[in-house]
């Protein structure tokens, strides 16, 4: 029986046994079986090394305990690399990848330490002072608001090599060439590793590089003699693996002073972000220190990175590191016209062109003339004006005010012309332009509708009042006048001919395709004009166009100020002279007559109980419904007259057509019109009750039952009804009402789909209150006994 079996049996039959114990019997058994070491690797099967590591890990120890139990026995590291080599072979064969990573798995990511410290939320607010004015921004200040800006360390990237290993640090040492081997060494409190049969190797303090260097010395002590020697063919390479945290300590200036806890890859930055960075009120963004081992390393300023984007200041920590921000000593404030308006702090010998770097410079607007500060005095305030040659040498005073004004809105050579020249637009007042003259020609000149009468210039007075000043353009242009001299801000208004006067139009009416109103053209004909309106209508008449002219005279006899023109145009609208002799003038009217019995097609409907429903033609202006209902074939049989209805613009027109069907004389057969409709419908049996019922419903039509039968199928009257207006729709349109004759109502017949109507009243539903009620009652009373009293002095 082969050790492995002896090891898988003794595994399983203890597995719930503590650890402790199962490692002692684990000793006990390696010990008794020394003559199995030299060949145990060899003579096992894939299945065998697969269930051995099953069931180990299955009993609670993992490789490392079981390899040091061996190695305690005597064991080679050689023996163990043989085991590790086969087992992580068998582990890339099976696809097992995602078992948990033993010991010898170099595919490990760097992890960052659990337990770092998180920033709060709640930190640099915008601040109001007691006046509720949102005070300046400070420089700066945003960088630690920033949510997305942590400055936390990539622990994806390679090892630094000046990386100082520390306690609870992970190395990763990797044995590869003509041997192989992989160990994790983890860095314990006292600073050393432990590599297995080796004595423990002093890391601490080191970096990277120093370690792998002292480890490797140690590797060749051991069973590495030839490690890194030429023509070995073996080397070695370590790294960190899982990194330690760091604690730090920040003071001074902070917005969260106190100790946090980054990772060792961790920067400055990143422990002033998770601190809140420096208190935008009091702390300096310009003096940060860095303290180790109570020596000042390095000295932060922000500005470096904010404005250049350098990081040589963001070193890296170590722990117990301590970060001062120091108070800041001169703030000044940079408004208006700058890129960046914000409060800056400025360290000693710093001028006021250092600030404006700080600021980004003027704005294209900015009034760089003058710079007004306002300083803080012992007693009072002060105002100093900087000229642009003071820039590099003034030295700005914590608590200076800067303000970079605007330029004005107003030029310093300029003139201009407007109206009716070639080129309007801006000009500048210089050698060769200083008059009225010269602006004219450099405008390249008047157009054709310049007014040349008079033209005019708009100049501003020394108080800022506006000057007209008018001239004769003509005069001037012709040389009879002198030139007139320009000054700055002049503006030179030239009118156009078309500006004076009211917009010319020429309009057309009548019978053409398209009438409208058009702008008016010298020499333009009525020919032209109706050629622009799309041409005459099939019914216009060219025989008689007339024009409306107006008369420009004023009139006093009584008559308008209208005359009238008529003739005669040509229909194909050819040239001819009578045509071109007669011009229109602006504001022409001219109308397009109509042929005077000239009409469009006009159309009935019939549609119903007729032989042949659908559309008609008019064929006289004579024709009535008794000729259309002859021209559609006459009635069915089913016709039913009483209902027959005209419609009329949408309108029921109430006619008897049964008694002009009978009587084609009476005044019923009405003439037809465009668009007239005639429906005759069959019998309806129904008969619809609507208004003041109970149930407005429809019943059927019984021959012999009155209006007050039908109400009362319909449920009687209700409280509000007003029966003495009852009436009915017949089917044709017509409507007759209920009559009074003495004490009796005469209420109308109902035919076949008829529609009854019983109005309503609004019903009364405020009552009378008691005090209302007794008022009444007197008054009633009174009355009562007033009458009683006249009719007693009557009868004596």
């Amino acid at each position: 029986m082969s050790v492995t079996t002896i090891l898988f049996r003794f595994l399983s039959c203890f597995s719930s046994i503590r650890i402790h114990l199962i490692v002692s019997a684990l000793l006990i058994l390696v010990s008794n079986l020394p003559a199995l070491a030299q060949s145990r690797a060899d003579q096992l099967s894939d299945d065998q090394v697969a269930e051995f590591y099953r069931r180990a890990q299955a009993s609670g120890l993992n490789e490392a305990q079981i390899e040091n139990a061996a190695m305690s026995q005597g064991y080679t590291l050689d023996d163990i690399t043989k085991m590790r080599r086969r087992i992580t072979q068998i582990r890339a064969q099976g696809g097992r990848n995602n078992q948990r990573s033993s010991a010898t798995d170099t595919s490990v990511v760097r992890t960052s330490p659990g337990g770092l410290s998180r920033r709060a939320d709640t930190l640099g607010l915008p601040r109001t002072d007691s006046s509720g004015i949102r005070r300046s921004r400070v420089f700066g200040a945003s960088l630690f608001q920033n949510a997305g800006l942590s400055f936390e360390p990539d622990i994806r990237i390679a090892t630094p090599r000046n990386y100082i290993v520390g306690p609870d640090d992970e190395i990763l040492l990797d044995i590869y060439g003509a041997s192989s081997e992989n160990f994790k060494l983890r860095v314990t409190p006292e600073g050393t590793v432990k590599i297995p049969n080796l004595a423990p190797v002093q890391v601490s303090g080191l970096t990277v590089e120093q370690a792998e260097q002292r480890i490797i010395a140690r590797l060749k002590q051991g069973g590495f003699k030839d490690l890194g020697t030429a023509g070995s063919g073996t080397y070695a390479s370590a790294s960190i693996g899982k990194i330690r945290s760091i604690r730090v300590t920040l003071v001074g200036e902070v917005v969260r002073p106190g100790t946090y806890t980054v990772s060792s890859l961790g920067s400055a930055f990143n422990a002033l972000y998770q601190a809140g960075g420096p208190n935008p009120e009091t702390g300096s963004f310009r003096r940060i220190q860095v303290i180790r081992g109570n020596r000042v390393v390095r000295t932060i300023d922000l500005y470096d990175f904010l404005l250049r984007a350098d990081q040589r200041d963001n070193i890296r920590l170590q722990d117990q590191d301590v970060i001062r921000v120091a108070e800041y000593q001169t703030r000044v404030d940079m408004q208006g016209e700058v890129r960046r308006p914000y409060l800056f702090e400025l360290l000693p010998g710093e001028t006021f062109q250092t600030l404006l770097n700080f600021a980004g410079g003027f704005t294209d607007e900015a009034y760089t003339a003058s710079v007004s500060v306002r300083r803080n005095t012992a007693k009072e305030r002060q105002v100093i004006n900087l000229t642009p040659d003071e820039f590099a040498k003034f030295l700005p005073q914590r608590g200076d005010r800067f303000t970079i004004g605007r330029i004005l809105n107003r030029y310093e050579n300029r003139v201009q012309i407007v109206g009716a020249v070639m080129r309007p637009g801006d000009y500048a007042l210089e050698p060769g332009l200083t008059t009225v003259g010269e602006l004219i020609r450099r405008a390249d000149g008047l157009q054709k509708d310049a007014f040349t009468n008079r033209a005019t210039i708009f100049r501003e007075r020394d108080n800022s009042e506006t000057e007209v000043i008018p001239f004769d353009l003509k005069s001037l242009l012709g040389g009879q006048t002198p030139d007139i001299s320009l000054h700055r801000q002049d503006s030179v208004v030239v009118q156009s001919i078309r500006n004076l006067r009211e917009a010319y139009f020429v309009t057309i009416e009548g019978a053409v395709n398209r009438p409208d109103t058009f702008s008016f053209a010298s020499n333009m004909t009525v020919s032209d004009l109706i050629t622009l309106a799309g041409g005459f209508q099939e019914g216009a008449t060219a025989s008689r166009v007339e024009i409306a002219r107006r008369l420009r005279g004023d009139t006093t006899s009584g008559k308008t100020n209208t005359e009238i023109y008529r003739f005669s145009l040509d229909r194909s609208l050819q040239l001819n002279e009578a045509d071109a002799r007669f011009v229109l003038q602006p504001f022409d009217i001219v109308y397009v007559r109509t042929q005077p019995f000239y009409e469009p097609q006009q159309q009935v409907f019939v549609n119903g109980e007729v032989m042949h429903p659908g559309l008609y033609a008019i064929l006289s202006r004579t024709e009535r419904i008794a000729d259309l209902i002859q021209r559609a074939g006459g009635l069915k049989q089913d016709a039913y007259l009483p209902g027959a209805q005209f419609i009329r613009n949408s309108q029921v027109v109430g006619t008897n057509i049964a008694a002009v069907i009978d009587n084609p004389k009476v005044e019923g057969n009405l003439l037809l019109q465009n668009r007239d409709t005639l429906l005759i419908p069959r019998r309806s049996d129904l008969v619809e009750v609507r208004g003041g019922v109970l149930n407005p419903s429809t019943v059927s039509f019984e021959q012999g039952l009155t209006l007050r039968d039908y109400i009362a199928l319909s449920g009687g009257y209700t409280e509000n009804a007003r029966v003495s207006r009852s009436y009915v729709i017949y089917p044709n349109g017509r409507k007759d009402r209920t009559e009074r004759f003495l004490f009796f109502r005469l209420h109308p017949k109902v035919q076949p789909g008829s529609v009854i109507i019983v109005p309503i009243k609004p019903l009364e539903t405020r009552e009378l209150s008691p005090t209302e009620r007794i008022g009444m009652f007197s008054l009633i009373g009174t009355l009562a006994a007033t009458l009683t009293t006249i009719i007693i002095n009557l009868s004596r």
